[in-house]
């Protein structure tokens, strides 16, 4: 297959639209089935910004004297011969004053040696009276992708549809249209942008193989932001301030962008006030966040709910993706003061900040990391994992066993093989598996004769040494179960999470492994039977220290202590 891709875009290879054409092409390159997987596929690319295209004369020479051929000498000559080569024309350009910009405006008046001086009526109906074509374009197909400066594309593309139903036909080319252009060269906005040209690649695949799907189609058609959001953005980009007219800092301005994704749908009834000091600028802004949305502060007037103290510079890499987060936390480039509670919630509040501006922060507290949280994002259900699944065959062997050795033997059984019917539901882990082979393991023997003073303890020992070797892996037994609530495995890659979570599967393994003492004492006495319920005791206590300490360690490293 031959594509000649047309960039019409004054700005060339920089352009915004320009991305999406890229990732267009990216996913027609993967539904081309050809030689060598669809490396046989030929493309040409034309940045019109770089040719020597003059206007149009209006001589019609090219129609009388030179047929075919026009009297300008300049690149057009070789642009009409590779539309004449292509198969497939890629029309790539922004919105300008609604129609294409001035450049590819002279190409495609240009065009005019591809046609003959004949009148003729088109059978499309389009407008009153035609020329027909020199050229047999039969077969060739052509994609107009646009990208403008509103909210929408929606209403803001009625000329440049007028203007391709003439020189294609009606309805005998594909248009990919998208609002908020100016949003791809966002850097801190990229999480949302990557995923809408995720959908902009699956296009591209599925136009090769027959037409664009309406779930595809129906992707592309969702704003990347909401209108308000994306207005906000765009106001505070421009950098003015909108009673002086006086030039804003570069720090006021990020934070007014900052300000902009907040998601007044997480107001929980309280206002929270987020104060922003940049240390390297000694500047200090805060950002109210209230039932009925955003505003930002640069008077300090508002008492502090959380501070972060950070180098702009630090934060705009972080921003920026440049560097992670966590890492930056963890080697206390940035400290974080007050109600830790915000940045646990951080894709909460700014959710299409999440890997973009503040990327770092909520990978940083929450472990977030490229999970598509922002508005307009597509939700992939994902499996989570479920400590119970690994709990309950422990728990009913050590009640049940402790009551009564055979019948809490068959009981345990039968539970180990029940908890694997939930496995579908969930996602399994090693530790799972483990726990019910060992707890059927320890019913069979109780069943078969071995004392239960020796086989309580036994198995409280193993369920402690299970818990202690993972913390000599590269993960903790309780980071598979709480990365639940951090973003789900992206939580795996930051350091404050795991090591959060080694301290705790530590703690929670000497425990473990200390029970058995007590447990052999307790079943020698007249109180045997309540063996299970007495060692529920400290693992209850355990249970709020660790949640206690989920919250308060992290905080404690963000503040730099």
């Amino acid at each position: 297959m031959k594509i000649l891709v047309i960039n019409g875009s004054p700005k060339g290879a920089v352009s915004n639209t320009y991305k999406l054409t890229k990732a267009f092409l990216e996913g027609m390159r993967q539904g081309i089935v050809g030689t060598d997987n669809g490396n046989g596929v030929q493309v040409e690319e034309i940045q019109v910004n770089r040719l020597d295209i003059k206007p149009c004369l209006g001589c019609f020479s090219c129609w009388d004297k030179t047929p075919g051929k026009c009297c300008i000498q300049d690149d057009m000559q070789e642009i009409i011969s590779k539309l004449l080569w292509a198969d497939v024309t890629i029309w790539s350009f922004p919105l300008y004053y609604f129609t294409v910009p001035g450049g590819l405006k002279n190409l495609i008046d240009r065009q005019l040696p591809m046609v003959l001086p004949f009148m003729v009526e088109r059978e499309d109906q389009v407008g009153n009276g035609s020329h027909p074509l020199r050229y047999d374009m039969s077969g060739k197909r052509t994609v107009v992708i646009s990208t403008c400066g509103f909210y929408t594309a929606e209403g803001n593309y009625d000329g440049v549809n007028s203007l391709f139903d003439h020189m294609c036909g009606k309805d005998q080319y594909t248009t990919l249209f998208c609002g908020q252009g100016e949003l791809f060269r966002v850097p801190e906005l990229s999480q949302r942008t990557d995923e809408y040209l995720g959908y902009v690649k699956a296009a591209g695949k599925e136009y090769v193989e027959g037409s664009i799907s309406e779930k595809t189609r129906a992707e592309l058609n969702k704003l990347l932001y909401p209108r308000e959001v994306f207005e906000s953005l765009a106001d505070s980009s421009w950098g003015i301030d909108k009673e002086t007219g006086e030039k804003e800092s570069d720090a006021l301005i990020f934070t007014r962008q900052m300000a902009a994704l907040y998601q007044k749908e997480s107001y929980d009834g309280k206002d929270q006030v987020l104060e922003m000091y940049y240390t390297d600028l000694n500047e200090c802004y805060q950002i109210v966040m209230g039932k009925e949305g955003s505003q930002v502060y640069t008077d300090g007037s508002k008492t502090s709910t959380t501070r972060i103290e950070t180098p702009f510079t630090v934060w705009k890499s972080i921003a920026a993706g440049e560097i992670r987060g966590d890492e930056a936390l963890m080697q206390q480039l940035y400290k974080v003061k007050g109600d830790f509670n915000l940045m646990l919630n951080w894709d909460k509040y700014f959710g299409g900040l999440g890997s973009g501006g503040n990327k770092g922060n909520s990978e940083t507290e929450s472990g977030a990391d490229g999970a598509c949280e922002g508005t307009g994002s597509r939700y992939i259900p994902r499996k989570g994992t479920n400590m119970n699944i690994m709990l309950i065959p422990w728990i009913v062997f050590w009640v049940a066993v402790a009551i009564n050795g055979y019948i809490g033997g068959l009981v345990s059984i039968g539970v180990c093989a029940v908890v694997p019917l939930i496995f579908y539901q969930y996602k399994k882990t090693p530790y799972d598996i483990l726990s019910g082979v060992f707890v059927t393991g320890y019913s069979m023997a109780v069943l078969l004769g071995a004392p239960e003073r020796i086989m309580m303890p036994l198995a409280y020992l193993t369920f402690g040494i299970m818990w202690t070797v993972t913390c000599f892996g590269k993960i903790p037994l309780t980071a598979h179960y709480s990365m639940n609530d951090y973003n789900g495995e992206s939580a795996l890659q930051n350091p404050l999470f795991m090591k959060t979570n080694w301290i705790l599967t530590l703690m929670w393994g000497i425990l473990y492994l200390l029970t058995p003492i007590w447990t052999y004492f307790i079943m020698g006495t007249k109180i045997a039977s309540l063996t299970g319920a007495i060692n529920s005791l400290l693992p209850i206590f355990m249970g709020i220290f660790t949640v206690w300490f989920q919250r308060w360690y992290p905080a404690k490293v963000a503040r730099g202590n």
